[in-house]
């Protein structure tokens, strides 16, 4: 694998863009006057109804509109009153650092898995030499994390290549208990030809030993002792369910680090062992993680990008802005959405502070997808309520180039694609759709990535964790739990009868029968 990551001037070519203009109202409203001018140069040359159009568009970059700069965007004013605030998120974060106690040994992934990604790698290329299916097995962060980095990293049709052109076995992500799902599964695979990654830290999930127990069996009746042969199970280093088994059966085994959640696990054993096992380097992908650390650890919140976003963030949900909209311009970031969102909702969806005094935290996020979402999703963002912000997610260069062909030349408001590139169609819909929100004084933020490859996906990751960290400061909440998670959990134990759930499912038994007037 190349070792670009260690070349300084590569790595500085990949260093990730944050541009915030589009957030900020002193910005907005120079922009939106520059334009209002050019328009109104534009009218004196026009008449009739293309006069009409540009008179439109002037209105709407005037008042009443133009009252919503200060309602909707951030003034520099109110990221400097935060200053001191940041600066004590900043100092929380980096004096947790490694804790397990407060959950944050995920800051310290980049560093100190040295012998644990050499096992990893060697595991990976058995995996490859002796099998033609990998099955993760999991829910939540077990899941999310490693079909976004598969997502991101390989061909967008990795499964349906031939051998010859993947560069590991077919990756299938299973993380539903929907039993249509799983017996379509297993009526695609060869046992003989698939390993199953099991992954649970506690090795008691639902959903995870549901699939472990249904897979096993099956194993069990074709290879009887001999089937960890096709087994590897990531979970707790000491304790729980899985634990016990992989000891007691001999079972490959990675660890789940103490102090890293489920949605912070993407960058140990629960993510990098299917991304290496599909050809990831995972050392670039920690490399990148390492060098957005770096960043992060500059208390000036104008230098370090993840604490500036969590300001602007907690600034705009100051300001109304309770949903959050993920939407990278690139398939290939598709599921950085999905991985976000359980980030950013599991992390600051809170109803108590660290005091226990109760609130009401969090930020709703939303995934789309650009363009397909600018055919759905869009004109809710332009015209509808002022309670959203926009994060873009850009591709500087793309591993791909498609030039449209000529034709159609009769056709003007066809031609006009003649000649251009797919890239170019791509890069003008975003831009088109950041100046749409900006002239309908509806704030966004724009993340640019050199390019997909490891380093870049290990530096967006790590800064979301970041900016998702200090938020939790800012909100003084505890990012780290899901008690909410946990209720919902408990209670499907006692309906299926778990020992131990007695009293809850007690309390579930004494909800009242539907009111037949509310079924229809």
């Amino acid at each position: 694998m190349s070792k670009n990551y260690l070349c300084e001037d590569w790595k500085k070519s990949m260093q990730l863009s944050f541009d915030f203009n589009h957030m900020m109202a002193d910005f907005a409203a120079d922009a939106r006057a520059a334009v209002r001018s050019n328009l109104r140069k534009i009218a004196h040359t026009l008449e009739g109804k293309e006069l009409d159009k540009v008179q439109a568009s002037i209105a709407k970059l005037s008042d009443p509109p133009g009252r919503l700069l200060k309602k909707n965007f951030i003034e520099p004013r109110d990221l400097s009153q935060l200053a001191d605030r940041l600066s004590a998120a900043h100092d929380a974060v980096q004096s947790a650092r490694g804790c397990v106690d407060k959950m944050m040994m995920w800051t310290e992934l980049p560093y100190n898995q040295a012998q644990v990604v050499a096992d990893i790698n060697e595991t990976a290329k058995a995996i490859r030499e002796k099998f033609e299916n990998f099955v993760v097995l999991g829910i939540g962060g077990s899941a999310l994390g490693p079909a976004m980095v598969q997502q991101a990293m390989n061909n967008l049709r990795y499964n349906e290549q031939c051998a010859c052109r993947r560069s590991g076995p077919k990756l299938y992500i299973e993380d539903n208990v929907d039993p249509e799902r799983m017996v379509s599964l297993l009526n695609l695979l060869d046992l003989d030809k698939t390993c199953f990654n099991v992954i649970s830290k506690s090795g008691n999930t639902s959903e995870t030993m549901s699939q472990f127990l249904i897979i096993s069996d099956l194993l069990k009746q074709r290879y009887g002792k001999a089937y960890g042969e096709h087994l590897v199970v990531t979970t707790d280093a000491a304790k729980g369910n899985l634990n016990k088994i992989g000891k007691a059966d001999g079972l490959k085994m990675f660890v789940v680090p103490d102090g890293v959640g489920g949605r912070f696990s993407e960058l140990c054993p629960v993510g990098l062992l299917a991304a290496a096992v599909t050809g990831i380097d995972i050392e670039e992908m920690l490399a990148g993680a390492a060098a957005m650390d770096e960043r992060c650890k500059n208390a000036d919140y104008m230098k370090n990008p993840a604490l500036f976003a969590a300001g602007a963030m907690y600034a705009a949900m100051d300001k109304g802005m309770n949903i959050h909209v993920m939407m990278p311009y690139a398939d290939s970031l598709k599921f950085m959405a999905d991985w976000y969102a359980q980030l950013w909702a599991e992390s600051l969806g809170k109803n108590v502070r660290r005091d226990g005094t109760p609130c009401a935290a969090g930020q709703t996020p939303v995934k789309a997808l650009g363009v397909t979402d600018q055919h759905s999703q869009v004109q809710l963002y332009t015209e509808g309520p002022d309670d959203k912000v926009i994060t873009f997610l850009r591709v500087g260069q793309f591993r791909s180039q498609i030039t449209i062909p000529v034709g159609c030349s009769e056709f003007p408001d066809v031609a006009f694609l003649c000649g251009k590139t797919l890239n170019q169609l791509l890069d003008a819909e975003l831009s088109s759709t950041e100046y749409a929100l900006l002239k309908a004084a509806k704030p966004s933020w724009r993340v640019t990535l050199p390019e997909v490859n490891a380093y870049t996906l290990g530096q967006l990751m790590y800064f979301f964790e970041m900016q998702t960290a200090y938020m939790g400061e800012l909100l003084d909440i505890d990012a780290f739990n899901q008690p909410g998670v946990e209720e919902g959990k408990n209670a499907a134990y006692a309906l299926l009868g778990r020992k131990g759930y007695e009293n809850k499912a007690v309390e579930l038994n004494a909800r009242p029968e539907a009111d037949p007037r509310y079924v229809l």
